[in-house]
Parts: C-alpha cells; sequence; structure tokens
C-alpha cells in the first residue's frame, strides 16, 4: 500500500509522527493516518516535526542509553559480561563486532526511522499554508538539522550509507538501496546545516521548547562537521574545511549568554534541577521526571550494587562499566573524576562505575523515573573543538587559550604549568594529545569519545594506540582484536543481502 507512514524502505521503517499538542515527548499511534490526507494544517506539521525528536529519545538511536554504539566502542567504557543476549552486546567493545549483531541492525533501522521521519516533513510542508512563513521555515529547519545529526553519525560510523532525502513509496524503494559515497553524503549535512544556521530559528531555546534546535546547535554541530571533514576525508580541502569549522564553532561561541565558563559549576550541567537554565547546555534530549513512560532512567542504570549515589532504585548488578584506562588518566585532584566515576565495593562489583548523571529525589522515587535530561551538545564541547581547529590551523596560543578554559573550572593548572609537570608531559607530550585528553575527561560517557579517537588518528594510528594500552585495563575484552577494519562498522547483513553489488559491505567483515 502507497503512501502509508508506516512504509518498510528496505533498509528503514518509517514511522508516523502524530498527534501529541505541545509536548513533543508523548506520541500516539503512528498508523492513524495516510501521507496523503494528514498533511492539513500548522499543527499537523509541528506534529509531524515532534515525532522526529520523538524517534530521537530511542536508545537504539542517540537516548541516554545509546552508548554501546559509541562509548563502549572507545576506551572508556565496556562489560566483562560476554554470555548475556548472546553475547551481542559484549562484541561492540571486544572489537568482534559481526553484520547479524542484531543490536547493530536495530540501530540502523532506528536511525533510518529519524531520517524518514525528517523526510516526510520535508516532503508534505509545502501542502500546508502557514500563516507566517518564518513558522514553516522553522519547521523545516528542525527536521533538516535532525537528518543531518543522524546522517552525521552514520556516516561516521559506516562510511558510505544510503542517502535518502525524501519520502518514498515502496515502488522507489529498490532504486534507493544503495550506499553513497561519504563526501556526497557529507555534502547533504553541511547543506542541511546552512539551511538552519540561516533559518529564523531563534539562538536558544527557552521554556518549554528546550530540547528543540536552534541557531546555536546548528553552528556547533555545522562547526563539528566540518573540522572531521578537515581530519578525515581526503578531499583536498583541508585547510578550507578547517577555516569553516572555526567560523561556525566561533559562531556559536559568540552566541553564549555566559561570561566564562569558569562561573558555570560542572555539577550544574547535569544537575536535574537546573537543566533548563544552566546556560552551558545547547541542545538536550528531554526526559520527564517521575513519569514511567518518559523518565529517565540513565542515573539507575548506571549505579552499582550496594551504592545510592545515583538513585533511590537498589541496583543488584555492576552499573556503568568504567575502565581502569579513563580511571588512569584522570590528573590528580581532577573535581570532575570525583563526580562523575565511583569505586563499588559490592562482592559482585568491585570496580569503577558511572556517577555524572544524578537524581535521588523524592520525586524519582524508588523506581528511579528520573529526571534527567541526554545533553547532545554543550558549551565545553564547542570550547575545546575551538582549541583543536585553532591547533591544526597553527595557532596554538589561541587553542591553549581555549584549553586552559576548561581546565580551569574543572581546577586544574593551565596547560604551560602542567607541561612542566613529569608525568602530564609523558602521557600527553603534544598538544594535540593533550587537548584530546581534555575531551576524554570532560566529556566522558557524554557519547564523544569514539568519534574524538576517530578524528585525531589515522585507521593504522588508531590499532598502535589501542595496541599500546594496558590490557588489564580493559577486563576480558580484547584489545589484540582491534584492527584497521574497525574504522568502520560492518552492514547489517540484512540490508546487504539486500543487493551485495550496491550495498557492499565494509572491508574486513
Amino acid at each position: 500500500m502507497k503512501n502509508r507512514i508506516s512504509i518498510i524502505l528496505g533498509f528503514a521503517a518509517v514511522l508516523a509522527t502524530s498527534a501529541c499538542n505541545k509536548d513533543f515527548l508523548n506520541q500516539t499511534d503512528p498508523n492513524s493516518q495516510t501521507v496523503d490526507n494528514y498533511f492539513q494544517t500548522e499543527n499537523d506539521v509541528l506534529t509531524a516535526v515532534n515525532g522526529v525528536y520523538q524517534s530521537l529519545r530511542s536508545d537504539n538511536a542517540l537516548g541516554e542509553s545509546s552508548g554501546l554504539f559509541s562509548e563502549e566502542r572507545s576506551d572508556n567504557t565496556g562489560r566483562n559480561d560476554n554470555q548475556s543476549n548472546a553475547g551481542e552486546p559484549f562484541q561492540f567493545g571486544d572489537f568482534s563486532l559481526l553484520p547479524s549483531n542484531t543490536y547493530l541492525k536495530s540501530h540502523w533501522v532506528a536511525m533510518y526511522q529519524i531520517i524518514s521521519r525528517a523526510n516526510i516533513v520535508l516532503s508534505n510542508i509545502d501542502k500546508v499554508t502557514f500563516a507566517k512563513e518564518d513558522t514553516k521555515k522553522g519547521y523545516a529547519a528542525e527536521a533538516k538539522f535532525m537528518r543531518a545529526l543522524i546522517y552525521f553519525h552514520m556516516v561516521r560510523k559506516w562510511g558510505d550509507v544510503p542517502l535518502v532525502t525524501k519520502q518514498l513509496s515502496l515502488d522507489e524503494v529498490k532504486a534507493n538501496t544503495f550506499r553513497s559515497k561519504d563526501t556526497a553524503v557529507y555534502s547533504q549535512i553541511v547543506a542541511d546545516l546552512l539551511d538552519v544556521v540561516n533559518s529564523p530559528l531563534p539562538d536558544f531555546q527557552t521554556g518549554a521548547n528546550i530540547g528543540r534546535v536552534s541557531k546555536a546547535a546548528g553552528n556547533a554541530l555545522l562547526g563539528q562537521v566540518y573540522l572531521t571533514m578537515a581530519t578525515t576525508i581526503a578531499n583536498g580541502k583541508r585547510d578550507e574545511n578547517l577555516a569553516k569549522a572555526k567560523q561556525y564553532l566561533q559562531a556559536c561561541y559568540d552566541m553564549r549568554k555566559f561570561g566564562a565558563l569558569k562561573d558555570i559549576p560542572y555539577t550544574d550541567v547535569f544537575s536535574v534541577d537546573k537543566k533548563g537554565t544552566c546556560p552551558e547546555l545547547i541542545l538536550q534530549i528531554v526526559y520527564k521526571q517521575g513519569d514511567a513512560t518518559y523518565a529517565s532512567k540513565i542515573a539507575a542504570n548506571n549505579q552499582a550494587n550496594g551504592e545510592t549515589i545515583n538513585s533511590q532504585k537498589t541496583a543488584s548488578g555492576v552499573g556503568g562499566n568504567v575502565t581502569g584506562d579513563l580511571i588512569n588518566e584522570y590528573e590528580a585532584s581532577d573535581l570532575r573524576k570525583d563526580f562523575s566515576v565511583h569505586y563499588a565495593n559490592a562482592s559482585n562489583v568491585k570496580d569503577w562505575y558511572i556517577t555524572k548523571f544524578r537524581d535521588v529525589s523524592d520525586a524519582a522515587g524508588k523506581n528511579g523515573y528520573g529526571g534527567n535530561d541526554f545533553v547532545l551538545i554543550r558549551y565545553a564541547d564547542v570550547i575545546l573543538m575551538l582549541a583543536e581547529v585553532n591547533m591544526y590551523l597553527g595557532d596554538n596560543a589561541t587553542a591553549i587559550q581555549f584549553l586552559d578554559m576548561v581546565r580551569e573550572r574543572a581546577g586544574m593548572p593551565a596547560y604551560a604549568t602542567a607541561m612542566q609537570d613529569a608525568a602530564y608531559n609523558a602521557k600527553f607530550p603534544t598538544l594535540k594529545l593533550a587537548i584530546l585528553h581534555e575531551r576524554r575527561v570532560e566529556l566522558a560517557f557524554e557519547n564523544h569519545r569514539w568519534f574524538d579517537l576517530l578524528r585525531t588518528f589515522t585507521a593504522q594510528e588508531l590499532v598502535d594506540y589501542f595496541h599500546a594500552k594496558d590490557q588489564a585495563s580493559f577486563g576480558i575484552a580484547k584489545l589484540s582484536n582491534f584492527s584497521t577494519k574497525d574504522r568502520y562498522y560492518p552492514i547489517p547483513f540484512d540490508e546487504y543481502k539486500l543487493d551485495p553489488v550496491k550495498m557492499y559491505q565494509n572491508t574486513g567483515y
């Protein structure tokens, strides 16, 4: 049946957006309307856009528990359980990922679901007459941002991926089932984000609109995209891309509504009570405290047996495991360590677990229905990317100024002073490695680390980097498994077999 919102696009399930009034968390039956007759009013477009936001929340997409697809791939977190769920989650951190992995397939489908929902909005928005043109442009910009965000995640994880920018009927699916080159995907990401930064969206969202896309978010993401292209894509435009990365990251920084980063306590960034007012936050996925369906569970899920720091909910397992490798990277007296991680002493744990996300309020209660939002973009991230891009451009003095903003807030000595310390100098002998280190300890468990590693090292350099680490700091996951093929994920087997020629498998799988 053509034009049903529930069409399966071969490589992605297209789910409908549906009525939710002004609450863009609550969604109803996605199959209750057809595209042909759904888009009638401005509110229909709004609820469709809200449906795109709703799909972001999936833990198979970018929700708070999506670290399996990024953080566990890095050297920050992992697991020592290689038996649960047929051992499939363990494969990500063990670098033994198979194309048949069902978690990998679920991630792929969830990501294309978001893209498909965005495409439905953009393919049908012109059917509706708007009282104000800026309203229409704003909704379109939100949809384009989310499409760009997801493609940015996918192109870094898989390389070449199917690039679809319109609603497809069943008859059109086969012709669009092929992998587009990564350069083409990046071109579309840039085009979408340029529309965002030139849109009538506000610089920041406030009040009930927190969690929606803003110009600050558009500039931050576009700057990161250009920085990633400059360091990972051999298209002869490195310097041009670095200059553009600096332009958009600086534009985002100049929009800030605070003076110095040190004036914002690190703990405020993750405080449930301040998630609507903290000026460091640029974009977050919104969760509803106390709501059994839409509450955050990250605090409770990360808590280890015998611990009470994160949540009132009683934990019995190991919680959010932290590698010894990350623990060893924190500098002495780094306040971020004391806030972000803690050692659990229960007999079945005896290990470090994540404490960065907390809600011990009575409103969250003993069920652990927390109010934590999951932060996607914040200013410390932007500042450290400005340090990175200025370093690549040869302006080390400016790079160090940005680096020191983050170090100062954490109570760490300035970079020049730290370099006089033999231990610091030995671990981070170059400014490049010092910035990578700062991003690791500042942004731990926020799903940045894997992408930071991909941006910093070539595939072979990354192999050497992992192989030089101490295996004892990673439990039973084998660092020796890591090879150049692990730069990308395999294409899920069900997608590859749709057309083994056009949906060709990544090298080594």
